[in-house]
């Protein structure tokens, strides 16, 4: 198998890994009465790192002995095929139009992590996500895989989220620390209630953890040219709130 430039695949005891390991653990907790195997996430804008957490997320699934398959659903501007460096040359619109199987199209990264694309890029992305074949795509699915993680675009410039989260079992927004506009993140979170979207809290992306008022530091250790261990702080990781502080 290879390696990929995937953190918590190439570097699983990081703690950056850790702290996926954790947000793995709080969704697996969130709900006692359902059991949350669909899992859409979202941003309310671009360049968020939704598509990291998304990736990293369906690593640590799998790493847990979960077969566990992550699909990329942004269909105007994908990027899981770059961050693995795989091909995108076939994967779910050619899936969905039956031009290939979705055995063909599935790349297995590691031991119970697999990957479909979006593929080749559609002219109407809309009406194919909002398509009974994708909903039946994604409830067939769930025989086959414990976890499915749904990549889809920032819900404020499309509908996409919005749709696929009535689909899914539970919804993420990330949300990233210093970067994202407040008013953004609301009215990203007020979208996805108008559909009765599942949503399991937010993920709050390059969160600088060396700011005061901030508890649980990450930290990693290295060896400096003399030889001697050093302790660093780790300077971004993950927070994870959950449903009901979102917008409070």
């Amino acid at each position: 198998m290879q390696t990929f430039n995937l953190t918590a695949l190439a570097h699983p005891k990081s703690p950056v890994s850790e702290a996926f390991r954790t947000l793995r653990t709080n969704i697996q907790f969130s709900s006692f009465d359902k059991n949350i195997k669909t899992i859409v996430l979202t941003s309310s804008g671009p360049g968020e790192g939704k598509s990291t957490v998304s990736t990293n997320l369906a690593c640590v699934f799998s790493q847990g002995g979960n077969k566990t398959i992550l699909i990329d659903c942004d269909m105007r501007k994908p990027t899981v095929h770059k961050k693995l460096e795989i091909s995108n040359q076939t994967g779910l619109t050619n899936v969905l139009i039956a031009e290939v199987s979705l055995k063909d199209a599935v790349k297995e990264i590691s031991e119970n992590f697999y990957v479909l694309t979006t593929g080749t890029r559609p002219p109407n992305p809309a009406e194919i996500i909002a398509s009974s074949k994708m909903q039946n795509f994604i409830e067939s699915l769930k025989e086959q895989f414990d976890y499915i993680i749904i990549d889809t675009p920032p819900i404020l410039m499309v509908t996409d989220a919005q749709i696929l989260s009535k689909y899914a079992d539970g919804t993420l927004l990330v949300v990233s620390s210093g970067e994202a506009d407040k008013n953004a993140a609301v009215k990203a979170k007020e979208l996805l209630l108008k559909v009765d979207a599942n949503i399991l809290g937010v993920v709050l992306n390059k969160l600088d953890t060396s700011r005061k008022g901030y508890y649980g530091y990450y930290y990693h250790y290295y060896y400096g040219n003399d030889g001697h261990k050093k302790k660093v702080k780790e300077k971004k990781g993950l927070f994870f709130k959950k449903r009901r502080e979102i917008g409070s």
